[in-house]
Parts: structure tokens; C-alpha cells; sequence
């Protein structure tokens, strides 16, 4: 089907756009942009640098995707913002290309919802489905999972990730790595219990949400430190596969380490 690009949009001649793509009034396309099939993009849109969207995407007004990283390093590299397929993003979300300190790439999902003024920033990874409410932001080099859902004016620091499946509340500020599975609340973040309902409404069974409850309350509301309720926890629950991913995911902490809860 034909590109139907609106009088007032700017679109270079070396961007690349697919089939059935919509580009709306004063929107502004760079020249080494790729745009998907059946794209979307209301008006007064901006994309810009080494930039990829991928099909099924829809654009709201004043969103800047690929525009120069916000870090006082970068020196004009072509690094690259890749955004996966059928992502909705809405007014005003900015989303930046990486940096030659970290991978070169800031990486997004499918099927993400990033809502009015979230923010991506340079170096990140993004899962699929995730939802990312009003304002949520991410700081550079940050790695978010599948299905993670972050709350209006959540925050999550440099380097630090998110599991699959957590839950950020509104307002909180990550410092460390949240476990896949678990709910973030606070500033700063403490881990509250598991995400019951998204798995719920995933489809997790229920026997497979109360093993890794149990498995929550023994690792972190267990007697003694938490390496010894770790080995305690990796010895019990081994084998199990949503045990495992949390596990694997405390195994490769960073800088921040692990998200620890209330005492």
C-alpha cells in the first residue's frame, strides 16, 4: 500500500520507510531513519539518528525518538535506537540512541506502552510488553525485563535492572536490582512481595505463584544473612524453573545489588 506522508511532515530522502505508513502534519524524519510497515506517526512527531521502528507502531504528538544522548561522553558516535514491533508510545516520551561506554545500541521491545513523558534513556534494554505509566523514567545503561510494569514517576538508576514480570509502584526510585516476579515500592526501593495479580492475568498457575512466594518469603523474610537464605533457597527450591530465574537474575547482580525488602 502507498506512504501517505502529510504536506507539512519533513522526511528525508535517505530515511527508509515501509508499506502502509502514515506520517502526520509536521512531523520530522532523519535520513538514516527505518520505519516498519503500518507505522503510525500523529503530528509533530521527531525521529531522528541511527533510528529504527519496527511495524504495527503508532506515534502520538511531541514524542523525539533518536535525538543525541543526554551524557556529557558522547561524541557524536553512530550509535543506534532499535524499537521493536506494534509499540505505542505517547505524547512527549523521548527515547535516546546509545553510547560508545556501553553497547552502541539502546534496545526496545515489542508490543511496549510508554505513556505520556516516559523516557528511555542511551544503553538501555527493554523487554517485551512492557507498560511504562506517565512520567515513568530510566537512567542510562538500565536493563528492564518482559512484562514489567512501571508506575506513574517511577525511577530506575544508572545500571541498575528490573526482573521479568515486577511491578514498579508510582513514585518509586529503583537503586538496586528488583527480582523478576517481585513488586518495587518506595524511595528507595524495597521489594514488598510478589507480583500476585500481573501473574494472575498472565496465566501463571496457581500453584506455580505460591511456590515462588514461598520461595519470596524465604529468601527475604527468612532468618539469618541473605547469603545464607540464598544457599538455603538454591538448595530447596532447585529445579524449579521461576525459582531458577530468580536465582540466575541474584547470580548476575551488578554494581547495585539486589533489592532487599522492608525489614
Amino acid at each position: 500500500m502507498s506512504v501517505n506522508i502529510h504536506p507539512t511532515a519533513i522526511v528525508s530522502d535517505g530515511a527508509s520507510l515501509g508499506t502502509d505508513v502514515t506520517i502526520g502534519p509536521y512531523c520530522t524524519v532523519g535520513t538514516h531513519v527505518t520505519i516498519g510497515d503500518r507505522v503510525t506517526l500523529h503530528s509533530h512527531v521527531v525521529i531522528d539518528g541511527h533510528t529504527s521502528l519496527g511495524a504495527g507502531g503508532e506515534v502520538f504528538p511531541f514524542a523525539v525518538l533518536g535525538c543525541p544522548p543526554q551524557h556529557t561522553r558522547y561524541a557524536g558516535e553512530e550509535s543506534t535506537l532499535e524499537i521493536g514491533t506494534d509499540c505505542v508510545i505517547r505524547e512527549h516520551v523521548t527515547m535516546h540512541p546509545g553510547t560508545a561506554i556501553d553497547s552502541m545500541r539502546t534496545r526496545v521491545g515489542n508490543n511496549g506502552l510508554f505513556l505520556v513523558a516516559s523516557h528511555i534513556a542511551h544503553d538501555c534494554v527493554i523487554g517485551d510488553h512492557a507498560i511504562f505509566a506517565n512520567n515513568a523514567s530510566l537512567g542510562g545503561h538500565a536493563k528492564i525485563g518482559h512484562h514489567v510494569m512501571m508506575g506513574g514517576f517511577a525511577t530506575v538508576q544508572q545500571w541498575c535492572r528490573v526482573g521479568d514480570h515486577a511491578m514498579i509502584a508510582s513514585q518509586t526510585a529503583v537503586d538496586s536490582d528488583v527480582i523478576p516476579f517481585g513488586i518495587a515500592v518506595g524511595n528507595r526501593a524495597r521489594l514488598t512481595g510478589i507480583n500476585v495479580i500481573g501473574l494472575e492475568r498472565r496465566g501463571f498457575e496457581a500453584s506455580r505463584v505460591a511456590t515462588v512466594r514461598a520461595l519470596y518469603k524465604d529468601l527475604f523474610r527468612g532468618s539469618g544473612v541473605f547469603a545464607d537464605r540464598l544457599a538455603r533457597a538454591s538448595a530447596f527450591y532447585a529445579g524449579d524453573s521461576m525459582a531458577d530465574e530468580v536465582f540466575s537474575f541474584i547470580a548476575d547482580a551488578g554494581r547495585n545489588g539486589i533489592c532487599q525488602a522492608h525489614s
